[in-house]
């Protein structure tokens, strides 16, 4: 058996969760079987049973708005991946932008399609700021493709409520299989010349987030948050990418009156390698992810396996990952009805965020107890082997089907 793994991330072009998740599921199910990557980018790797090859785009020529070009370079990019021809047994997409790809082969190569979904185009209207029309596109090709799948993976119980609730997802083909963490690679370490280079103090504690500049990640409302935390620690937001012009304007502005307020806060205004999160993860007294929406929130893994206390927002998979008391804080979020992907009080929002931040940054002893229970949590719960092997029997099953 051999598996085809559509993806739009893939290293060294991770930007996000997704990203990480097939690196390491490909990286895990190559001890079992021969996998094969077809990413966006460059790539081209063979090492044992895995191998990597990346599609480029060339959109020179291109005429269209520039927001359409994400949602037709995917649909360019797709078609090329079928168009290199298909010799696997089963195609597994992660993300919209795999899923024309997806039901091509389903189609055309009569293989049985799965689909990890990893967030859902209907729970981040957002993305309209991002892709103009082409979000009404992904859209209507996620619910295409995860109508017609064989198999749908929700990374949380969380995710697969969600499903059940907006899509026509037969039920006997609705799995639940978690995110994991590589915890030889994800621990922590003393190390801290990263801290150095960006200007935090290691000997000083410090507030850390790590993620996208995005309305889903929630990063706006916990800068606007830094007015009511206690001054006597850092705050370090690792925090690149913008989703838009606008949204990195007004973090721009965020951050800036955050700093006239109080001394200590330092944006690092890009994606950092790993082993530098790693880093930062490992000297953080406190990981705050103040998501708006979140299906699994692998960073709070992340953060976890590194033995750091978390505050997050208790949305989505993030409940399934973070035990309130004790691994971390859950920090409600009420949101609106009418718009429900924003606070419904955003000042209480941030409010109660910093009153938990406030909270542990007070109690040193209730951190690092905070902090060895969430390394056993991600020790016991979230190994990539055990993902790997949920996967394949996914895998064997419905090659068995079929027969």
């Amino acid at each position: 058996m051999k598996v085809l793994l559509l993806t739009n991330e893939y290293p060294p072009h991770n930007y996000g969760g997704a990203g990480v998740h097939v690196e390491y599921l490909s990286r895990e199910l190559a001890k079992l079987m021969p996998v094969e990557v077809r990413c966006f980018g460059d790539q081209n790797s063979t090492a044992g049973n895995l191998t990597v090859r990346g599609f480029e785009l060339d959109a020179s020529d291109w005429y269209c708005p520039k927001p359409l070009r994400s949602t037709l370079g995917a649909v360019r990019r797709c078609t090329d991946f079928n168009a290199a021809g298909i010799d696997a047994q089963i195609v597994h997409c992660h993300t919209w932008y795999s899923h024309w790809g997806g039901i091509l082969a389903q189609k055309n190569y009569a293989v049985p399609l799965v689909i990890t979904v990893h967030s859902l185009e209907p729970l981040r209207p957002w993305k309209r700021e991002q892709l103009g029309g082409g979000y009404d596109f992904t859209v209507w090709l996620e619910k295409t493709a995860l109508e017609m799948a064989d198999a749908v993976i929700a990374v949380s119980n969380e995710t697969r409520a969600d499903i059940e609730r907006l899509f026509e997802v037969q039920p006997e083909r609705l799995h639940v299989i978690y995110n994991g963490i590589d915890l030889d690679e994800y621990r922590r370490i003393s190390s801290d010349n990263a801290l150095r280079k960006f200007g935090v103090d290691p000997a000083r504690p410090f507030l850390l987030f790590v993620g996208r500049i995005t309305r889903q990640k929630g990063i706006i409302h916990l800068v606007r948050a830094i007015e009511f935390m206690d001054k006597n620690f850092q705050v370090v937001l690792c925090a690149g990418a913008p989703d838009t012009p606008e949204i990195a304007q007004e973090m721009q502005g965020a951050v800036e009156r955050a700093q006239t307020l109080r001394e200590g806060v330092i944006w690092i205004d890009e994606m950092l390698d790993k082993p530098s999160v790693i880093q930062f993860y490992s000297h953080a007294a406190v990981f705050c992810c103040p998501s708006i929406y979140e299906p699994f929130g692998i960073i709070n893994l992340e953060a976890m396996a590194c033995e750091t206390a978390v505050v997050a927002s208790a949305v989505g998979g993030i409940k399934e990952v973070v035990v309130n008391g004790e691994t971390g804080f859950l920090v409600p979020l009420e949101q609106m009805k009418e718009s429900p992907f924003e606070p419904l009080e955003p000042e209480k929002f941030a409010r109660d965020l910093a009153e938990k931040v406030n909270v542990l940054m007070r109690d040193h002893a209730l951190r690092e107890r905070f902090g060895k229970a969430g390394r056993a949590r991600a020790e016991k719960k979230f190994s990539w082997c055990a993902i790997a092997q949920q996967t394949q029997r996914l895998y064997k099953k419905l090659l068995a089907a079929k027969r």
